[in-house]
C-alpha cells in the first residue's frame, strides 16, 4: 500500500470570517509558519469560524502552533468558533490550550525580586574569586611559554618586542620625566617649610632621594604606564577577540600567548625599570632646584649629602619593584583583554577594568613590599 504525500500546513483568511486550515499540522510540514503568524493582517469582524475540515494530520507540535494563530486573533477581541475538526484535531487542541492558559496565569504569579545585600556579596564574591582563578591559570600558561621560549630562544619574536619596548618605554619618556619632575618639586616645596622651622636644611636631601628612589618614582612610572601601555594591551588584544582575529591565529597554527603576550611582556620588563631611573634623576632633579630656591642648599651641598644619605639598597628596591610592576600590568592588560566576548562596549569595559585593576594591585604590591622590607630591615 502506498501512502499519499501530505501537503505543507497552510491557514487562509480569504473568506473571512472563516479562518480555514489545511494541510498536514505536523513537525516536518510548518514551512515558514513563524513568519506567516507574525505577518497577519488584523480583522476587522469580531466572530471568526476556524475551519478544520481540510486538516490531513495534526500532532502535538502543530497543535502549538495552530494555537498561537488562533491566540493570535483572540488577543484582539475576537471570539472563535469551531468547526469541522475531527475529535481527536479538537482534544490536542484542547490540551495545547489548557497548557498554554496554566503557563500564562503562573507567569502572572510570578514576583521577580532583586536579590538581597547578603545574597548581592556573595554573588560579587563568586565573580571575583572565578576572575582571580582566571588570572592564575592565564599567569601559569604564560609562565609555560616564557619556560619554553628559553628552552628554545628561536621562538622569541624580537621585532615586536623592540616594537613594544619602543611604544611603552621609548614613547612614555617626556610625560614620565614631567610628573616626576613635578612630584620632586611638590614633595621638596611641602617639606621646606617644617625644615626650615627647625634648621634642619640639609635633611631635604634624604626625604627626596629615600622617597623617589625607594617608593614615588616606580609608583608613579607604573601608574602612568597602567593607563597609557596596560589600556593598549587591553584595547589591542580586545579588539582582536571581538573581531575573531585570534580565531583565525589558533586556526593558522599560530599561539596567541607566544605573539601577543610574550613580546609584550618583555618589552615592559625592559622599559618600566629604565622608565623608573629617568624618573628618578628627573625627581632628584626637581627636588634639588626646589632646594636650591627655597632652602639655600646648593646643587654641590645637595649632591654631597646624597651620596652619603641613599644606599645602594635604596635604588635597587625600586627598581626591583619596577620590575614587578611591570609584570603585573602586563599580565592584567593582557588578561582583560582576552576576556573580552561581544562589541564594542566590552573592549571599552575590559579596557577600563585593565586600567583599574593594574593600578589597584600596583598599589597593593607595593604595600606588601613596604611590609615585607619592614619585617626583613631593608
Amino acid at each position: 500500500m502506498k501512502l499519499m504525500p501530505m501537503n505543507a500546513a497552510a491557514f487562509s483568511m480569504n473568506a473571512l470570517p472563516n479562518l480555514a486550515f489545511s494541510g498536514a499540522w505536523v513537525t516536518s510540514k510548518l514551512f515558514d509558519m513563524a513568519e506567516k503568524i507574525h505577518g497577519m493582517p488584523r480583522i476587522a469582524e469580531l466572530n471568526i469560524i476556524a475551519d478544520g475540515s481540510e486538516i490531513e494530520a495534526l500532532d502535538m507540535s502543530g497543535a502549538w502552533v495552530m494555537h498561537s494563530v488562533l491566540n493570535r486573533l483572540s488577543t484582539q477581541g475576537k471570539t472563535i468558533t469551531y468547526k469541522g475538526f475531527k475529535p481527536e484535531f479538537a482534544e490536542r487542541l484542547e490540551i495545547v490550550a489548557h497548557e498554554f492558559n496554566r503557563h500564562a496565569n503562573a507567569s502572572r504569579d510570578i514576583k521577580i525580586t532583586p536579590p538581597s545585600w547578603l545574597e548581592q556579596i556573595g554573588i560579587t564574591a563568586t565573580k571575583a574569586l572565578k576572575e582571580a582563578k582566571d588570572l592564575l591559570s592565564f599567569v601559569g600558561e604564560v609562565s609555560l611559554m616564557i619556560v619554553a621560549s628559553i628552552i628554545n630562544p628561536s621562538r622569541i619574536r624580537w621585532r615586536p618586542i623592540l616594537y613594544n619596548i619602543r611604544e611603552a618605554g621609548f614613547n612614555a619618556i617626556p610625560i614620565v620625566g614631567v610628573l616626576a619632575f613635578l612630584l620632586g618639586v611638590v614633595v621638596a616645596y611641602q617639606s621646606a617649610d617644617q625644615l626650615r622651622n627647625y634648621g634642619a636644611n640639609i635633611f631635604v636631601v634624604d626625604l627626596i632621594g629615600i622617597s623617589m628612589l625607594r617608593e614615588f618614582a616606580p609608583l608613579i612610572a607604573a601608574v602612568i604606564i597602567a593607563g597609557r601601555s596596560g589600556s593598549a594591551y587591553a584595547a589591542q588584544i580586545g579588539t582582536m577577540s571581538v573581531t575573531e582575529e585570534i580565531d583565525a591565529m589558533r586556526v593558522l597554527g599560530i599561539v596567541p600567548m607566544e605573539m601577543l603576550v610574550l613580546p609584550k611582556l618583555i618589552g615592559m620588563v625592559i622599559s618600566l625599570p629604565l622608565l623608573t631611573v629617568w624618573a628618578d634623576m628627573l625627581g632628584i632633579f626637581g627636588g634639588m632646584l626646589t632646594a636650591k630656591t627655597q632652602l639655600d642648599v646648593s646643587f654641590v651641598d645637595f649632591i654631597g649629602r646624597l651620596v652619603k644619605a641613599v644606599e645602594m639598597t635604596t635604588y635597587t628596591v625600586g627598581l626591583g619593584k619596577a620590575f614587578v610592576f611591570a609584570i603585573i600590568i602586563t599580565m592584567i592588560g593582557c588578561f582583560q583583554g582576552f576576556r573580552t566576548h561581544g562589541g564594542a562596549d566590552s573592549v571599552g569595559r575590559q579596557t577600563t577594568r585593565s586600567v583599574v585593576q593594574s593600578i589597584f594591585l600596583v598599589i597593593v604590591a607595593d604595600a606588601l613590599f613596604s611590609v615585607l622590607f619592614s619585617i626583613l630591615k631593608i
